[in-house]
C-alpha cells in the first residue's frame, strides 16, 4: 500500500509538470491566434483531481459526485442538489418530474407552460417532449428575457408553469415573475445555465423558483467538460428528479450504496402494485426516466471549479465592462444590453444588436470580427419557431414576438470569460474600433 501512495504521488507530480510545461508554451499573436468566445480555465488542481480520481478507477458517480453537490448546494444555499450528464439533461429530469406520478400536483399532457421563443433548444424540448404546450411570450428588448409584463396575458386555466432562462447570464425580473407564479399557483423553472452566480434582489438566480438548472459544459460559468446540475428546496421535487435522471426507479439511496440492505435498511420490506411482495426496491420503476448520470471523474474536476467560481465572476464582470465601454462608444449604431434595477450579472457573455439604421448589418460585423479570428456567436436559436425543427410543433403564441425576431435578424454575442487575457480584449477593442475608421 505504502508503494501504492509514492508511485501515486509520483503520477500526480508528473501531471503537475505536464501543466506547467503545456502552460509555459502558450503565446497569443494578434490577428494569429483564435480569441474563443469561451473555454475552460483551469490549472494544474483540475488535470490532478481527475487523475487522482481515474487512478480510484470507481468511474460511475459515487463519493466526488456526492461531495461535489454538498458544496454546490451550500454554494447556493439550496437544500437540494443532483448532478446530470450535461444542462441539457438537467431540464429534461427538471421538467419530467413536474409531470411526475409521484409528486402531489403533477403537471399532465395538454397543459400549458409559459416561456419564450428566443432560447436555447433544450430550455424548450423538455416542455414538447413531456407533451406540454409551450406559449410563447416576447421578450425585452435590450435584456433579452422574458417579459415580465406580457406574462399575464398568456394565461388561461391550463397554464400550469413559467420555464425560462436568465439570457446570457442577465437577471430577468424574478419579483414580478415569482408574484404572478404565486398569484396563479404556477411552477417556476429557472434555466440558469448560463447565469451561475448572478443575483437578483440580493439572491442568487436559480433560488426563486422550484427547480433551478445549471451547465458545466465547457463554456460555462465552470467547468466539468460536460455536465450539469439541479436544486431544489423541496424534497418531493428532489426525489422525482432524482427517480427520473436514475431510470426512474423508486429507491432513493444514493447511487454506490455500499450497504447490503440499501441506505435505508429495507431494500426487501416493501409491496408494489402488481409486483410480489419483498421485490428488490433498487428494482422498482415508478417514473418513465433516464440514465442522465455524469461520471465521477467529472465531479472531481467540478470540486476544483467551484473553488475558483468567484474569482471567474469577477474576472467576467471585468471583461464585460471592457468591452462594454467599447460598444458604448458607437451605441447609435448598436443596442447595448440593459440590467434591471435589482440586479448584478455574472455574464456569460455579450449580447449586443446591431439598430436599423446603422449603416452596415449584423453579418457585415460578424464577418468582419471572424476575420479577424474573433469568435462570435448568434443568440441561440434566435426565433426558435423559425428554425426547421420545430416548424410544426403544438404552441400558441401570445402577441407579436418583434423582439424575438430582431434578436434572430440583428443580434450577436462576444465572449468574457475568464481566459480573455488583457492582451486579447486590447486585440478585441482594437478590432471593433479600426472597424468604423475603415
Amino acid at each position: 500500500m505504502s508503494h501504492e501512495i509514492t508511485l501515486r504521488q509520483e503520477i500526480l507530480e508528473r501531471v503537475k509538470a505536464i501543466y506547467s510545461l503545456r502552460k509555459s508554451e502558450e503565446e497569443f499573436i494578434p490577428g494569429k491566434t483564435k480569441v474563443n468566445y469561451a473555454g475552460r480555465v483551469f490549472d494544474e488542481k483540475e488535470m490532478v483531481a481527475v487523475v487522482d480520481s481515474a487512478l480510484d478507477f470507481w468511474l460511475t458517480l459515487g463519493a466526488e459526485g456526492r461531495e461535489f453537490c454538498e458544496e454546490f448546494k451550500k454554494y447556493l444555499g439550496m437544500k437540494h442538489c443532483l448532478v446530470t450528464n450535461s444542462g441539457s439533461s438537467a431540464n429534461l429530469a427538471a421538467i419530467s418530474a413536474l409531470c411526475s406520478p409521484i409528486i402531489r400536483n403533477p403537471m399532465k399532457e395538454g397543459d400549458e407552460v409559459i416561456t419564450t421563443a428566443m432560447t436555447f433548444p433544450t430550455t424548450l424540448n423538455p416542455i414538447i417532449q413531456n407533451g406540454l404546450i409551450p406559449v410563447f411570450i416576447d421578450i425585452e428588448e435590450d435584456t433579452y428575457n422574458i417579459d415580465a409584463s406580457k406574462i399575464e396575458a398568456g394565461i388561461t386555466d391550463k397554464t400550469r408553469a413559467i420555464v425560462f432562462a436568465h439570457t446570457l447570464g442577465n437577471p430577468a425580473e424574478m419579483d414580478k415573475i415569482m408574484e404572478i407564479a404565486k398569484k396563479y399557483n404556477l411552477y417556476v423553472v429557472e434555466d440558469t445555465c448560463d447565469a451561475l452566480d448572478s443575483i437578483y434582489d440580493g439572491k442568487k438566480c436559480g433560488t426563486f423558483g422550484d427547480f433551478s438548472t445549471y451547465s458545466f459544459y465547457a463554456a460555462h460559468h465552470m467547468t466539468m467538460g460536460e455536465g450539469g446540475a439541479i436544486c431544489t428546496n423541496s424534497l418531493e421535487l428532489y426525489r422525482a428528479a432524482l427517480s427520473i435522471r436514475d431510470w426512474g426507479r423508486a429507491c432513493y439511496c444514493q447511487t454506490g450504496e455500499r450497504k447490503p440492505m440499501g441506505a435505508c435498511g429495507h431494500r426487501f420490506d416493501f409491496k408494489f402494485g402488481d409486483l410480489p411482495e419483498g421485490y428488490d426496491h433498487k428494482y422498482v420503476y415508478n417514473n418513465i426516466g433516464y440514465n442522465l448520470k455524469p461520471l465521477d471523474i467529472q465531479c472531481a474536476m467540478g470540486i476544483e471549479q467551484l473553488k475558483k467560481l468567484p474569482e471567474f465572476t469577477e474576472t467576467r464582470k471585468k471583461n464585460f465592462k471592457v468591452l462594454y465601454d467599447c460598444f458604448k462608444k458607437y451605441e447609435n449604431k448598436f443596442i447595448l444590453p440593459r440590467v434591471l434595477p435589482k440586479a448584478e450579472p455574472s455574464w456569460f457573455a455579450i449580447p449586443i444588436t446591431v439598430k436599423e439604421d446603422a449603416g452596415f448589418t449584423k453579418r457585415d460585423f460578424v464577418t468582419y470580427l471572424e476575420s479577424k479570428l474573433i469568435e462570435t456567436r448568434m443568440l441561440f436559436a434566435g426565433n426558435i419557431l423559425k428554425q426547421p425543427g420545430y416548424k410544426d410543433i403544438n404552441c400558441r403564441v401570445v402577441g407579436d414576438l418583434k423582439n424575438t425576431d430582431q434578436v434572430m435578424n440583428r443580434t450577436f454575442f462576444l465572449g468574457v470569460y475568464p481566459g480573455l487575457t488583457e492582451e486579447k480584449l486590447e486585440y478585441m477593442t482594437k478590432c471593433i474600433d479600426e472597424f468604423f475608421k475603415e
